[in-house]
């Protein structure tokens, strides 16, 4: 009888511990996902971020940011999201979520002072759409960042911006997708 309540007392273990989702991550206090959010989708990024060349409200040209396009794969190394404009993702059930940035902050720098890669987000969702994963999604982070960053500013002038001239940047990152628990 002892051996059989060590048995159930074991599967009971392994089927609660499948049932939660990934660790949150250590992160700066200011990109923690709000309390009562559970993680519900861990993927990592490889794509680019594009900056198109556009002459600024200051009247100086710079590189802006036009839009994300990215695969994002699970832990097996499988595509399961694009990541493209929006920003917003698509996981392969068909579902999507699209956020807007809430906040942001420089990521660790290896050393020296330019940032050696895009910042670190967290954001929040404000549409969904499909039945899926991302249909309760709540908040976003974006960390582990490499790469990603515009171009160098000279490279963007009125010949440039007035051609639409545009500059993908090869990045990498982990997002993390939270929602309520249900």
């Amino acid at each position: 009888m002892n051996r059989l309540i060590q048995v159930v007392s074991v599967i009971g273990m392994l089927l609660a511990a499948q049932t939660q989702g990934p660790a949150r991550p250590e992160v700066p206090k200011k990109l923690e996902a709000p309390a009562g959010e559970e993680v519900v989708l861990m993927a990592h990024a490889t794509g680019t971020q594009i900056y198109v060349c556009q002459l600024g409200a200051d009247q100086k040209y710079a590189w802006v940011l036009k839009a994300p396009e990215a695969e994002l794969t699970d832990a097996t190394g499988k595509k399961i999201v694009h990541h493209f404009a929006g920003p917003t993702w698509k996981h392969i059930d068909g579902s999507e979520v699209k956020g807007r940035m809430v906040e942001k902050e420089d990521a660790p720098k290896a050393a020296g002072p330019k940032p050696e890669a895009i910042p670190w987000l967290l954001l929040t969702a404000t549409s969904h759409s499909g039945e899926g994963i991302f249909s309760h999604v709540t908040s976003i982070q974006r960390i582990h960042t490499g790469g990603g960053l515009s171009p160098a500013a000279n490279t963007c002038d009125a010949a440039a911006a007035a051609s639409g001239k545009e500059s993908p940047s090869a990045y990498t990152a982990d997002y993390y997708f939270y929602a309520p628990p249900h």
